[in-house]
């Protein structure tokens, strides 16, 4: 039987074309941690999380110092038990932030080593819904210095052109009145049909200030307003979601499946948006995504497209797959040499095995910060 030889991981830092902003933060670069596990027969899995946008290596280092130890030897198709020791071995490092992002990383090369050694892609590995292509909305509407409220009706027209159905842009970095001329700008480019996404990037910290903001905003028939107040707040969510008649998501920057039903149960969301490399990997998104089914809570998974196509496309109450048409503000897919293709609005699935792509060895070499270990 082949065992766990090794696993392998170094931090990357891909700066941005162009800073962009949003309502809590400037984004100027963006550290990740890749992961590589090996197994005594020669098969390999991959795996990645986001470190930040800052300092980015503590989730290398606990997948080298935590994690590895742990799992040399192991059996790779045990992915519930060694999700379990993971997380049990975390109790006193930490079981979110860090620690869950390398976990999260960790599983998914799990993941992919066992679905690339079955010689299928992941999404059929797991149990597809979806019969080949998905579909998505486009992420986009960031801030930058001298954008207008007409130029992001620009942006937004571009990717009606190019097919999409549904366009998320940002809120909540300006004034009101600034903001509500932009989804005014962004409703008129979409058209009538189209459903306008709202990411407020945990803008607010008290409901007053949200529904001022947001109640006039009603008026272009917003789909959902995304992550308005930090990811724990649950009580001023709940507030919210009885005070809006919109539904309200987050989710992303949530650790495991109790954190999740929190969000159901106390805050009162209804599309939840964890995030694959923060939640706990593969494993722990099925049982998220599962405990949602069960309370009749959409799925929308959060960023890293190339992977969350996978869990989109094998999830019964998955909405859409978030897509960034522009590489330039989340740069990860400069690490692949195998990107989506999308046609039309929708993504066509990997046929390859696992995950479908590879890490590119020569990009990463540009852009790692440490070695491989």
């Amino acid at each position: 039987m082949s065992v766990i030889a090794a696993i392998e991981a170094c931090t990357v830092n891909l700066p941005l074309a162009k800073p962009v902003q949003l309502s809590t933060r400037r984004i100027e670069k963006r550290w990740y941690t890749l992961v590589r596990v090996r197994c005594t027969d020669g098969s390999i899995g991959i795996g990645i999380c986001h470190g930040g946008t800052r300092y980015g290596g503590l989730a290398t280092t606990a997948v080298r110092e935590l994690f590895s130890p742990l799992l040399a030897g192991e059996d790779p198709h045990r992915t519930e038990g060694l999700w379990q020791a993971m997380y049990q071995d975390s109790l006193l490092n930490g079981r979110t932030g860090a620690v869950m992002r390398a976990l999260s990383a960790v599983d998914i090369a799990l993941w992919d080593r066992n679905a690339r050694k079955s010689g299928l892609p992941l999404w059929r590995y797991l149990g597809a819904v979806s019969k080949g292509t998905i579909p998505t909305y486009a992420s986009g509407g960031y801030y930058a210095e001298g954008k207008t409220p007409q130029d992001l009706g620009d942006e937004v027209a571009g990717y009606v052109a190019a097919g999409f159905k549904a366009i998320k842009i940002k809120i909540g970095a300006a004034s009101p009145s600034v903001d509500l001329a932009r989804v005014a700008a962004a409703r008129a480019a979409l058209g009538d049909d189209g459903l306008l996404l709202l990411d407020a990037n945990n803008a607010w910290n008290n409901l007053a200030s949200a529904l001022e903001a947001l109640r006039p905003m009603l008026d272009y028939r917003p789909f959902l307003i995304e992550e308005p107040f930090g990811p724990d707040d649950n009580d001023n969510h709940a507030r919210l979601a009885a005070a809006l008649p919109v539904s309200i998501a987050t989710g992303e920057l949530v650790a495991g499946r109790w954190g999740h039903r929190e969000l159901m149960e106390r805050a009162r969301i209804t599309v939840l948006q964890p995030d694959v490399a923060v939640c706990g990997g593969v494993t722990e998104f099925r049982r998220i995504a599962a405990t949602a089914a069960s309370s009749g809570v959409a799925i929308a998974p959060h960023s890293l497209q190339d992977i969350h196509a996978h869990l989109v496309a094998s999830t019964q109450n998955a909405l859409f797959l978030e897509y960034f048409p522009d590489d330039s503000i989340v740069p990860v897919g400069k690490l692949f040499d195998r990107r989506l293709h999308l046609h039309g609005g929708n993504v066509d699935l990997p046929q390859q095995p696992g995950l479908g792509f590879d890490f590119d060895e020569d990009a990463v070499s540009h852009f790692q910060v440490d070695p491989w270990s």
